[in-house]
């Protein structure tokens, strides 16, 4: 294993030990198993067993019902029932936060239980505490007490348990000896994995959930490298991204996280947190494991494709971002710019730019500029004929870049061989094309025109790969920059072969998300094949309603993706974020329409994150770096919160927004919605 994969170059699953869950088998190069969770009430028995029918037939192979107290632990006994008696035989998955005995009832009946390390034992109460050894010592034997019951139960009945760390609920003594960090997320659920050890038992699953996929890929990954290192063997994980949202942005940061680890085989089973409905989350589960089905191995010819990796040169588990000069306004300092790509279009108007932030006012002759309009366009062989908004930079072809007199606005496109045999060039901004490592180029031909090019002081490299496992070989390209000290910027181009509307965002989103979270990439392009973006534009209005599709150009969903992205990678920050749970049997209010109310009024606010979460459970720890939060406390009451300091307690939920407001403009982090020109 290097670093924390067994392959960084080809998609090579992880081996992990195999877990049995009724009659499930996880782990052990088993196939990705997708799950997901139920919204009601758990003591709603018919409308639980009616539900849970709806994600199994939808395609779940576990489904988790939540238990909060002895009662509703209790009552799966009756909702199991029900499903055996018609026929359903998928495992039930008990979830627990701070009840232990519910816990002990939950295993004696269902497949598995979920606990989480943060909130078992340990009641979290954000205070700043300083542990000697001994004390430290001292509570580790408390949590020994309490916990191992749990695992003697399990043990005894064939019962699975998830070790579910989160890191908005890290124990005050895991926050006085780590801090809030993806190393502390790791220990919380290694105390825990060991006392289980301790007594033989390792029918276990383990998560590391953040709401950040940033913080969520460090954790998993160095859980990975601390099994290894301590055990000589690593449990099958669930990989998760917690309170992702809803629609485009819940998918895209779900995506960003989850599909970062699965590139390189990490991941056992997934669950995509949706605040939706939850059979429409296994819809997008599917999408990102079915990438892999064509993957399980690593064929000789794919690996020799690819050089391999002796040794990184950068660090996998803490972010920092690759340093690179200056190109125009592309790397240095710049956050990553966004290059739309409209050489699909036939003709290019003032209209066309609409669809990538930028809106003409005939009667003012002015043009309006949205937070998410894209830094440069592609147009291929279309020089355009009429004025560009200040801010606007055009990419073309070199033909045509030869034509045109603007050469502070237009730049040329070459691949390296062009490039590298071009005689006239832009004095301040040449794009170069790189395939990277592709099967019929030899490695040493390739480094060739790298060493020509590298390090001149207007190359911007446009890196992609024609390789089955492209995300793979543009990074080894990246190790490449960095060990030969290449600081030219680099925008990653992510061409989608997919045919809907999520299935794109997932692509987009693992191909160039992996990357982003490591540092890599000042910029991105994002296209489609030429039959995949006929197949979208005639079903784009077909599959309208979803939020990220209302403006019906194939253009604008791009373009969106794109800032999404960027924005779920923390690497540029153009609109506000919602941390939104996805509901479940405890939630007070109906988070759905709470959301989008609440979205409708606050989504203006770029760069304020908002929580919305759906009872305490998910109340302050869950939140873990959002700036507000909107918490269900009681039916038909909410807590408000500034950061992690609750500000209103109890307030109904009919004024609750606006009240939200209220803390909004006191905390002068409001602002009225601008009005464009019509």
């Amino acid at each position: 294993m290097l670093y924390y994969a067994s392959s960084l170059t080809g998609y090579q699953r992880l081996l992990t030990k195999e877990v049995r869950i009724g009659d499930l088998l996880l782990g052990n190069n088993h196939p990705i198993r997708v799950q997901t969770m139920t919204t009601t009430d758990t003591m709603d028995t018919p409308g639980t067993v009616e539900q849970t029918i709806r994600c199994i037939e939808a395609g779940a192979e576990l489904v988790r019902i939540t238990a909060p107290s002895k009662k509703e632990a209790e009552n799966l006994l009756n909702i199991k029932n029900e499903l055996r008696r018609r026929g359903y035989h998928t495992p039930l998955v008990a979830d627990i936060h701070f009840t232990p005995n519910a816990a002990e009832i939950a295993a004696r009946i269902v497949e598995k239980v979920r606990v989480n390390p943060g909130n078992y034992v340990d009641k979290k109460k954000f205070e700043t505490l300083e542990y000697t050894d001994a004390e430290y010592a001292e509570e580790i034997d408390r949590i020994r007490e309490r916990f191992t019951p749990l695992v003697q139960i399990c043990k005894e009945y064939g019962t699975a348990m998830r070790i579910g760390t989160n890191h908005g609920s890290l124990s005050d003594r895991i926050m006085s000896r780590y801090g809030d960090t993806p190393m502390g997320m790791v220990e919380s659920a290694m105390e825990f994995l060991r006392i289980a050890r301790s007594e033989s038992y390792h029918n276990i699953v383990l998560s590391m959930k953040s709401s950040n996929p940033q913080v969520m890929v460090q954790a998993y990954r160095l859980l990975v490298k601390t099994m290894q290192e301590e055990f000589g063997e690593i449990y099958p994980l669930h990989l998760g991204v917690t309170e992702a949202g809803d629609g485009e942005d819940g998918r895209i940061k779900s995506a960003v996280g989850i599909g970062t680890l699965l590139e390189d085989g990490i991941g056992d089973t997934i669950r995509v947190s949706l605040t939706e409905d939850p059979e429409l989350e296994i819809p997008v589960c599917k999408d990102l494991v079915k990438r892999y089905s064509n993957r399980q191995s690593v064929t000789a010819n794919e690996q020799n494709e690819v050089p391999k990796i002796e040794q990184l040169p950068y660090n996998p588990f803490a972010y920092k971002r690759r340093e690179t000069v200056e190109v125009g306004n592309i790397g240095g300092h710049h956050v990553p710019v966004v290059i739309a790509d409209l050489s699909k279009l036939q003709t290019i108007s003032t209209k066309d730019l609409e669809s990538i932030g930028y809106q003409y006012d005939e009667a003012s002759d002015k043009w309006n500029i949205s937070d998410t309009a894209a830094d440069y366009v592609f147009t291929g062989h279309h020089v355009l004929n009429f004025s560009l908004p200040g801010t606007l930079k055009v990419i073309v072809y070199p033909a045509a870049w030869l034509q045109t007199e603007d050469k502070e606005k237009y730049f040329p496109i070459y691949d390296q061989r062009a490039y590298a045999e071009a005689g006239e060039k832009s004095g301040t901004l040449n794009f170069v094309m790189v395939d990277c490592f592709p099967a019929d180029i030899p490695y040493l031909s390739e480094m060739e025109y790298l060493n020509q090019i590298g390090n001149d002081p207007s190359v911007v490299f446009c890196l992609s790969s024609t390789n089955k496992n492209a995300m793979q070989s543009v990074r080894r390209m990246f190790v490449e920059l960095l060990n030969r000290g290449i600081q030219n910027p680099v925008v990653l181009t992510v061409d989608s072969y997919w045919q809907t509307a999520d299935e794109h965002l997932i692509h987009y989103a693992t191909e160039a998300g992996a990357l982003l979270l490591d540092g890599m990439g000042d910029g991105v392009c994002f296209g489609m094949t030429a039959e995949s973006y006929k197949q979208q534009a005639a079903s784009y209005k077909q599959v309208s309603g979803r939020n990220y599709q209302e403006s019906g150009t194939v253009e604008q969903f791009i373009n969106n993706t794109a800032f999404s992205i960027l924005q779920a990678t923390r690497t540029r920050i153009s609109k506000t974020e919602y941390i939104s749970c996805p509901s479940c049997g405890r939630t007070l209010f109906d988070l759905q329409e709470t959301t989008a109310k609440i979205r409708a009024v606050t989504n203006h606010l770029k760069g304020v994150k908002i929580a919305i979460m759906g009872c305490i459970v998910n109340g302050p720890g869950e939140m873990a770096d959002a700036d507000f939060g909107y918490v269900g406390s009681g039916v038909g009451k909410i807590t408000l919160y500034k950061g992690k300091e609750i500000v209103k307690r109890n307030v109904p939920s009919e004024v609750a927004v606006d009240e939200l407001i209220g803390l909004l403009k006191e905390s002068d982090v409001w602002v009225e919605k601008p009005v464009l020109a019509s």
